[in-house]
């Protein structure tokens, strides 16, 4: 086209300065804005690194002139001219020092009136502007996040690289071996009635890259799961993932850390003190509640299960008496934030996430108010009040339960409740390793123990002895990296031992016969000399959703989906024609 060949970019719009006051340009993007003074136009050009001002007068050719009065919003623009300072400067854009006095104008597209106003922080309904994603794409703060996910991903491929890791790129399409989310399925047309699954993650195929002797791996892979959605989550996401040979725990948390550093430094200029802090899961749970902690404030649980078995409280006896806990959490300064009102409000939410109550003490200037100050002594309340840590002002929150795991997990999700409404996170970005998971879990639904992260994790050396005997106390080399009280990734050092892994099939009641259905090319490849291996994967979307601090992963995806799993301006998924159905050998009941 002719503007290619004869207006070629000097440079993009918002890398100009003062410095190049002088010089000779041309510079192509959209319409921000345009100003008509009559025998003056000033028109915003806007690309994707910012916005130059380009200027035009009485003195301008007249068909430049009229070009620049019929520019609206949104039109696509090539100018050249020369760079010169501005009379009226502005330190709100990093251009704000110079103008384009345009002697060359070229209209090459236009553009209707938008659904909604391209600008930073866009009011309109999120649904309007994800129909439109593409001029969603076009507003600076938009830009600004997928442009630092790009830098991301870049930084992250030189670490890796340079660290001597391969990329290896894994299927997308393979056999379906479900991990505790629901596969995306695809039939297939040439197997009639067989299927394949979009991959939760490469997690057999990274394995099996250490087996054919490509000791470190790396990929920006996609993942899918076909799973209820919420702010941070989607059915397809991308994941830094690795693996490594001949490696243990610290070999692979190592590597981590030294990334971590590199890609603060590199990609927002923050530094990240290391070694990042370790805690076991157990510690994380009894302190926080969680095993994903924000440790950017305290208020960490403590128990009171000891001092209130006799207190006189018969709901807090009761609890104990049957082998349950009583434990709480102290909100600081809360008690002009946390009234009754407040309280309640409190107590619903509680309620809803199972608690069958929420006891309290507020200690104010006038004293102390309680939901069960009654029923006990002066002297047991000064107990408890000191076992909280709680002085004047002070608001102090209690759960009992029978359920100790559910007590400490309600109290994890009212920390975190009570620290928003109190504004008491702090800045910054506290990183923690959670380690030592329980390699089983209790699946209270099927009465049964399942693995917690998957049936490949290997066991702590020293509770290998005990797998049968006490499943609860068995730990696992397994190992998460929190940002913030957000789990970035999870890993673990792997199986290679064969006898193990069929004890652990065993053990989690899977038949040999089930276990070589699904995974039946890993355990043979295990056959021919597997080495030590271990490795996990990070969200990068997550990871780049916590750097700049947005509350959604659809601020930081080009194209994402909404909550029901739908993208508004393709309008997927769609109904296919009834001889793409035939193909596969399907038909559709609808359901009612």
């Amino acid at each position: 086209m002719e503007f290619v060949a004869g207006m070629k970019r000097t440079d993009y719009c918002g890398n100009f300065r003062a410095s190049n006051v002088g010089e000779e340009v041309t510079v192509f993007g959209w319409v921000q804005r345009m100003r008509n003074l009559g025998g003056l136009i000033f028109i915003d050009l806007r690309d994707r690194t910012g916005i130059i001002q380009l200027a035009f007068d009485e003195t301008s050719a007249k068909d430049v002139f009229e070009k620049a009065a019929s520019a609206k919003s949104e039109y696509v623009l090539a100018a050249r001219g020369k760079v010169r300072e501005r009379s009226a400067k502005t330190d709100k854009i990093p251009t704000g020092d110079i103008e384009v006095f345009v002697e060359e104008l070229r209209i090459l597209a236009k553009s209707e009136t938008t659904p909604f106003e391209i600008v930073p922080n866009c009011q309109t309904a999120e649904t309007t502007r994800l129909k439109y994603r593409y001029l969603d794409l076009r507003r600076p703060d938009l830009q600004s996040n997928i442009l630092l996910r790009n830098k991301v991903t870049k930084i992250t491929r030189d670490y890796f690289y340079d660290n001597g890791f391969v990329e290896i790129e894994t299927p997308i399409l393979m056999k379906s071996t479900p991990e505790g989310a629901r596969d995306f399925l695809v039939p297939s047309r040439l197997h009639n009635g067989e299927f394949y699954a979009l991959p939760q993650s490469p997690q057999l195929y990274k394995q099996l890259s250490m087996v054919a002797g490509f000791d470190r791996y790396m990929q920006i892979a996609r993942c899918f799961r076909d799973e209820d959605l919420r702010a941070d989550r989607q059915p397809e996401f991308t994941q830094i993932d690795l693996e490594m040979s001949f490696v243990d725990v610290d070999d692979v948390l190592d590597m981590i850390e030294g990334y971590i550093v590199k890609l603060f430094k590199e990609a927002i200029d923050v530094d990240i003190p290391t070694p990042l802090p370790r805690l076991k899961y157990k510690d994380a749970m009894e302190r926080y509640g969680s095993d994903k902690p924000d440790t950017r404030f305290g208020m960490e649980l403590f128990d009171l299960s000891d001092i209130v078995k006799d207190c006189g409280f018969s709901v807090f006896e009761g609890t104990i008496a049957n082998g349950g806990t009583v434990r709480g959490i102290t909100a600081k300064n809360a008690v002009s934030v946390y009234t009754r009102k407040e309280i309640d409000k409190l107590t619903e939410f509680a309620k809803g996430i199972g608690a069958k109550g929420l006891a309290w003490v507020r200690y104010t200037d006038d004293g102390i108010a309680s939901s069960f100050g009654k029923f006990i002594s002066e002297e047991k309340m000064a107990e408890i009040l000191a076992a909280a840590g709680a002085e004047k002002g002070d608001v102090v929150f209690i759960i009992g339960d029978t359920r100790k795991n559910l007590v400490l997990s309600i109290l994890g999700a009212l920390r975190n409740e009570a620290a928003k409404k109190l504004n008491i996170i702090g800045d910054g970005y506290n990183f923690l390793w959670i380690v030592e998971f329980p390699f089983f879990d209790w699946d209270e639904e099927t009465q049964s123990w399942v693995a917690m992260h998957h049936p490949f994790t290997s066991p702590l050396d020293e509770c290998i002895p005990y797998l049968e005997s006490d499943k609860g106390a068995v730990r696992a080399k397994a190992y998460d990296l929190v940002l913030n009280g957000i789990e970035l990734s999870s890993g673990s050092i792997r199986i290679t031992n064969p006898e193990l892994q069929g004890k652990i099939f065993e053990l989690l009641g899977l038949s040999e016969e089930e276990a070589h259905n699904k995974f039946g090319y890993l355990l043979d490849a295990f056959r021919f000399g597997p080495p030590p291996h271990g490795g996990m994967g990070i969200g990068l979307d997550r990871l780049v959703m916590q750097m700049i601090g947005a509350e959604s992963l659809r601020d930081v995806i080009a194209y994402p989906k909404l909550k029901d799993a739908t993208e508004a301006m393709t309008e997927c998924p769609s109904r296919v024609d009834d001889e793409q159905l035939k193909l596969l050998g399907l038909s559709i009941n609808t359901k009612e």
